[in-house]
């Protein structure tokens, strides 16, 4: 139990600390102000811990568990409510170690109860019985004494009644000495603890003139005085501030009073100057340039001075833009006439090229056919060419068949000539086997017979043979002939071939020269269209300028007119007499140009005196 209470006070005053601490940074972070109040609850609740826990120490009992209880939960929502308020890392950090010293606090008083509890309960249940029963024991001892005493009994009597007197008055001034100490000690506790409660009751109400009492004690009722006096602190600070900023308002009244007149005063002086400022503006929106602004307050010097000058400048631009207008008008009437000059002879020049294209287009129409004909007679002739080829080839392959057919008809000859042999041969051997078919008399007869038809077969054989010989000597002699006239024909075939080469050679360079020049004649037909183009195109722009060299010269009179109606340095700027346009000198009209002719002639024509070079325009 004495250790329990040991970590119970060694914690207390880790958590008294804790609190100082947070308090402390709490109160340097916003003195005054809503997080100054939360700090001030948060040691205001921590100090009503310990006070819960010294009462139960003094008391004992189960109700001072609850009060403890209850304390500790209104200081844990204190600290929760830290939450809102955007704290530092510090603050933070001092919050958690707080909570942990508290959880602590609250585990080591939890011990130290249970087993002061504990204690009374066994005093109540086991030790005080007991007390009852020695007592109840020294009475039956000293009646016992009392009968048995016998001789003894009146001086055992004294000594008995003396030892029971000495100690019924002996534990009664025990009692009594401990009843004061406890009444002492419990009113050295709850007597500061109530003039606490009471000074912070008057703090809450809003009496910071309070004493706060024990402020010069070194134990937990010192520290609580100083939570409690750091919250008068606070409550002092909030009102000084209260008061600073009342302070505050009441100057920032009599400033906006001041502002206000000051600005009235201001508004009068800008509503004349806005005023002036209308006239000047009324009398440049009627084109008077000559009017000025005069004597303007200190503060719109400026105004005047800027106004002043612009107005200045601007009637020096509407002097140079005059004296520009007249040049300008003189300047388009020039620019229009040349324009009407330049398009008449752009005209001219654009039928000419018109011509020129025309006649080119002929040319080139002609030039197409021509180089159509000499390219379909390279066609007739590379056909020509490719029949003579071929033609030389059959020619060359029929000499070829009849050399064949030479061979053939000589190889012939020899076979005849190998079967006349046979045929004699066989004529030979029928004759021979005729004789011995003689000789043989009636028995080689039809030997004899067979030996007859066999020579006339051969006779007619060898007739056969030799009449084929003949005709293979005839058609041979014929196949000769026949192969020198063939191989003529070649010759005459290649010489025919060689020429037809040549003339293709002449009608692919004809077509070829022919083509190049339809080609060039085709390109100068595109030239001189795309000249006729442009000469068109510049003719339309050339009408356009001429338009817009008339629409320049009216726009340059309008101009002129709406100038006179500013009046400049007393004056009215008058416009200048509208004088006629200066008409170049007249030059000779270019003829139209034959169908043939150079369509550019119109523009060679010398220009006349006086007049400015449009030519090179």
């Amino acid at each position: 139990m004495l250790t329990a209470k040991k970590s119970l006070f060694k914690i207390g005053d880790d958590l008294t600390v804790k609190l100082d601490k947070l308090s402390e940074r709490i109160q340097a972070l916003g003195r005054g102000s809503a997080l100054s109040m939360a700090g001030a609850h948060i040691l205001s609740g921590g100090l009503k811990v310990r006070v819960a826990n010294w009462r139960f120490l003094a008391v004992r009992d189960k109700a001072g568990v609850g009060v403890f209880k209850q304390r500790v939960d209104e200081v844990t929502k204190a600290i929760d409510s830290l939450e809102r308020f955007d704290l530092p890392e510090d603050v933070n950090t001092l919050t958690s170690e707080l909570n942990a010293v508290i959880m602590q606090y609250t585990e080591a008083f939890n011990i130290a109860a249970a087993a002061l509890l504990n204690s009374d309960r066994i005093y109540i249940e086991a030790i005080s019985p007991q007390l009852d029963k020695a007592s109840d024991i020294m009475g039956t001892a000293v009646a016992s004494l009392k009968r048995d005493g016998g001789i003894a009994k009146t001086k055992s009597g004294e000594i008995v009644a003396s030892t029971i007197s000495g100690q019924v008055w002996f534990s009664g001034a025990a009692i009594l000495g401990g009843l004061v100490l406890a009444f002492f000690i419990a009113r050295s506790i709850t007597g500061p603890i109530t003039a606490m409660v009471r000074a912070m009751g008057r703090l809450a109400q809003g009496e910071y003139g309070t004493e706060v009492p024990a402020m010069g004690r070194k134990d937990e009722i010192g520290e609580m005085a100083s939570a409690v006096d750091a919250f008068k602190r606070g409550g002092l600070e909030r009102i000084r501030l209260e008061e600073a900023a009342n302070a505050q308002r009441a100057e920032a009244e009599r400033l906006r009073v001041a502002n206000e007149t000051e600005r009235a005063a201001v508004a009068r002086e800008q509503a004349d100057v806005v005023e002036r400022l209308g006239h000047g503006l009324a009398a440049l929106a009627q084109r008077d340039l000559t009017h000025r602004l005069e004597a303007f307050p200190a503060d719109y010097k400026k105004l005047e001075t800027d106004f002043n000058a612009a107005v200045d400048a601007l009637r020096e631009t509407m002097v140079l833009v005059t004296r520009n207008s007249e040049m300008i008008l003189s300047g388009s009437g020039e620019v229009s006439s040349a324009a009407d000059d330049l398009s008449k002879r752009t005209e001219q020049q654009a039928a000419s090229l018109e011509e020129t294209a025309a006649a080119i287009d002929q040319i080139t129409a002609t030039g197409k056919k021509a180089a159509e004909g000499a390219e379909h007679a390279r066609e007739v002739v590379a056909v020509a060419k490719s029949d003579a080829e071929k033609t030389g080839v059959v020619v060359r392959k029929t000499v070829d068949a009849m050399g064949g057919i030479e061979k053939s008809a000589q190889q012939i000859t020899q076979i005849i000539g190998v079967i006349d042999e046979i045929a004699f041969q066989t004529n030979l051997l029928a004759l021979n086997a005729g004789v011995e078919a003689a000789r043989a008399g009636e028995a080689g007869r039809g030997f004899a017979v067979v030996a007859s038809e066999v020579r006339a077969l051969a006779q007619r054989s060898a007739e056969a043979a030799k009449e084929i010989k003949g005709l293979i000597s005839t058609s041979s002699a014929q196949v000769a002939e026949g192969v020198e006239l063939v191989a003529e024909t070649g010759k005459a075939l290649e010489r025919i071939l060689a020429q037809v080469n040549d003339i293709n050679k002449v009608v692919i360079d004809i077509a070829s020269g022919a083509k190049e020049q339809a080609t060039g004649l085709s390109e100068v037909n595109s030239a001189i269209n795309q000249m006729d183009q442009a000469t068109q195109q510049n003719a339309a722009m050339v009408e356009e300028s001429t338009a817009a060299s008339h629409s320049l010269r009216q726009e340059a009179n309008q101009l002129m007119e709406l100038i006179g109606q500013f009046r400049i340095g007393g004056r009215a700027a008058s416009a200048p007499a509208a004088r006629p346009a200066a008409k170049p000198a007249a030059r000779p009209q270019a003829k139209a140009a034959a169908p043939r002719s150079n369509g550019s002639a119109a523009l060679k024509e010398a220009p006349a005196a006086g007049e400015d070079d449009w030519q090179d325009f």
